[in-house]
């Protein structure tokens, strides 16, 4: 039976490999312990807000609040959907995509983390490719942002693989240093003409358009 009041809890995407579901609490409990399982290299830091520093315990609630925050936060004029990546029926990651006057901008951004464990099989790739599809077609969008500190590459290539072009850099603070970001624009019409060949389905779309502002 469809959620009454929250039509988010009955969105899916879904690709050969993953379910993408924004997300839930007891799903939220299994994002938490991938997190903490380790996400990158401690002498790295791929976040602008460095979360993965966080002591054990603290790691974990911290990501719970912040997940709540955002949900509770979301808005037609502005929101944030955090879709929890499962693989092989459990939570791994999770891929977020936002956007501040979608009605008007047709604008998204997306961001994203996956375990350790399940990094270099192509999940990152797969996943991005599943919310940039749910944006340009589920909603309707016409460009997608993203970026990533200039020593990331992993992040890099799986958005240039995915068509981006880079667009500009900006100097953030990162563990209290300057970084340098690298900012990537997907366009409508580049997406189209090289998005992978990959099958994705979307579930439970139409009553959560009013709420993200792309009725």
């Amino acid at each position: 039976m469809a959620h009454p009041y929250w039509p988010l809890f009955d969105l899916r995407v879904r690709t050969p490999r993953l379910e993408l579901r924004p997300d839930w609490d007891e799903g939220l409990v299994e994002m938490a312990e991938a997190a903490a399982a380790g996400i990158h290299d401690p002498a790295e830091m791929p976040f602008f807000e460095p979360w993965t520093d966080a002591p054990p315990g603290d790691l974990e609630r911290n990501a719970l609040q912040f997940a709540w925050r955002v949900r509770a936060a979301i808005a037609p004029d502005k929101w944030q959907v955090n879709f929890l990546v499962a693989f092989d029926g459990r939570v791994i990651g999770m891929q977020s995509v936002e956007s501040a006057h979608f009605a008007t901008t047709r604008t998204v951004e997306t961001g994203s983390w996956i375990g350790r464990t399940y990094q270099g099989q192509g999940i990152g790739k797969e996943m991005r490719a599943a919310v940039l599809h749910f944006a340009f077609i589920g909603l309707g969008a016409e460009r997608a942002e993203s970026g990533a500190f200039f020593d990331n590459p992993a992040s890099l290539a799986v958005s240039r693989a995915l068509g981006y072009v880079d667009n500009g850099e900006d100097i953030k603070v990162r563990r209290g240093q300057p970084a340098r970001l690298v900012n990537l624009l997907l366009t409508r019409e580049r997406w189209d003409a090289t998005r992978p060949e990959l099958p994705v389905s979307i579930d439970g779309l139409e009553p959560c358009l009013p709420l993200l502002g792309a009725a």
